[in-house]
């Protein structure tokens, strides 16, 4: 059941969207164990001046192709899936579009099933259970 947004810059294109969407889709369906059928992305398109980020903070180097990606998630994953998980993304991104790995930020938080509603004002911890 997780949550993403994606912000990034102008440059990228509906088509690249797309195929972020997929690879990031396909990632935590592999690593995450998330239901195929269960994406749910918002993505963040902003101009140059409303994306503020230091271009050498824990990294060799970012570019104006910068991207982060928040993820909220119900069920706590190991360490060891949070780090495939960051390891395949980026792999996919820089394979895929040329993603520079150093371009990708992901923080997850996560969080219980009574802090989600899906739909119908209906608590995820009582369809659930």
């Amino acid at each position: 059941m997780p949550l993403t947004r994606i912000t990034l810059g102008q440059a990228y294109s509906e088509a690249s969207l797309q195929q972020i969407s997929a690879l990031l889709h396909q990632t935590l369906v592999a690593e995450f164990a998330v239901p195929v059928d269960d994406c749910f992305q918002l993505f963040e398109v902003l101009p140059a001046h409303q994306r503020i980020f230091d271009r050498h903070y824990l990294s060799k180097g970012r570019s104006e192709a910068f991207m982060l990606f928040r993820i909220t998630a119900g069920r706590p994953r190991t360490r060891q899936q949070k780090q495939r998980f960051y390891q395949q993304l980026c792999a996919a991104l820089q394979a895929t579009l040329g993603v520079d790995p150093d371009d990708v930020m992901v923080i997850i938080q996560f969080n219980s099933s009574e802090d989600w509603s899906f739909s119908g004002g209906r608590m995820l911890a009582e369809v659930t259970s």
